[in-house]
């Protein structure tokens, strides 16, 4: 037998399990016309050899890349550098690889992510949009498969992973409230507006107060410029200047939560002592705050799972059947800032 190279080839392969290299090809396809005694076989000499399907190879035979993109919003906001991470996980257990963009949350990038501004590179894209109009995706190129995560503008066609924030929110709420608290502020929220994620969860809070017997209070809705941890600062200092302050706050991101709770810290008010502090996110650093935080989790990792083997369907099948609407699991986690 000739010395195997560094990297075994499928002739290798074949010449090892005494087959042709048809049926080695075969059976690493899975074609079903081979004998269980000869798929054995050359199973045995792919492992015996170390051989490795040489995927980027077949992807560029099909036409295809062997690549999609991921386009976020920021990357030094944690939620989205964890979602990244487990979406580069997932695309390399299928023999994918990740681009990586970065929006900026600007509408113009977010755009050239929907037309495939890496189309000669991705075979499709996995967009997290936050200024996307509703009209903007009736103009996407439809041969171009795209997933959205997180709230999609418009009902338009597109397959779309996310989590239902609605309930999430209600569900925080109404913990809160079970805790006594009846003067819950909304940090990051929105009462008008399209049903972006901060409109959704807002509603999700109203529901949960309106439930309670509680009035709904639009002055405790405070928008914010962006979700950041200044942001959560800054609209705390605000509220907790107001004559009647809040006895909680339901913040819509973990960093904004994290930034409220330096904020209390600096004031001189106790969490959960004099309020409670809530966030969505469960990003890591939200376990080692003092208090550690009180969060809504996303099953990020089920988002992850759902929108690359979405996105791969119709990379394989573009007619595949109809819009899919993935809607991923959540759970409140319980820690130091409500008083668990």
């Amino acid at each position: 037998m000739n010395s195997v190279a560094a990297r075994p080839r499928i002739k290798d392969v074949a010449e090892y399990a005494g087959v042709s290299p048809k049926t080695v090809s075969n059976v690493i396809n899975n074609f079903e016309h081979v004998s269980e005694r000869t798929r054995t076989a050359v199973q045995e000499a792919i492992d015996a050899l170390g051989y490795r399907v040489n995927i980027a190879g077949r992807q560029l035979r099909q036409g295809r890349t062997g690549m999609i993109t991921l386009a976020v919003p920021e990357l030094d906001v944690a939620y989205f550098a964890e979602l990244a991470k487990y979406v580069m996980a997932e695309a390399d257990r299928r023999g994918r690889t990740v681009l990586l963009h970065q929006t900026g949350a600007v509408r113009e990038r977010e755009l050239a992510a929907l037309h495939g501004f890496d189309a000669q590179f991705s075979d499709g894209v996995i967009l997290s949009p936050l200024s996307l109009l509703p009209r903007d995706l009736a103009t996407r190129d439809r041969r171009l498969p795209v997933v959205l995560l997180g709230e999609r503008p418009a009902e338009d066609g597109t397959d779309h992973v996310g989590i239902d924030n609605v309930r999430a929110a209600r569900e925080a709420t109404a913990y809160l409230l079970s805790r006594g608290r009846r003067r819950i502020a909304v940090v990051g929220g929105a009462v008008r507006g399209r049903q972006g994620t901060d409109r959704l969860r807002t509603d999700g809070y109203r529901e949960a107060v309106e439930a309670a017997g509680v009035p709904f209070d639009a002055a405790l809705v405070l928008p914010v410029e962006a979700y950041h941890w200044q942001d959560g600062a800054r609209a705390a200092t605000a509220l907790m200047r107001r004559p009647s302050p809040p006895d909680a706050l339901l913040c819509l991101n973990d960093h904004m939560a994290l930034g409220a709770l330096r904020a209390l810290h600096e004031l001189g008010r106790t969490v959960p002592g004099d309020l409670d502090v809530v966030g969505f996110d469960d990003i890591e650093a939200s376990r080692f705050s003092v208090p550690s935080l009180t969060t809504v989790a996303p099953d990020k990792q089920e988002i992850a799972r759902a929108a690359v083997a979405l996105l791969l369907e119709r990379i394989d099948e573009p007619d595949s059947g109809p819009l899919q609407d993935h809607v991923a699991g959540h759970r409140i986690i319980v820690r130091e800032s409500t008083g668990g």
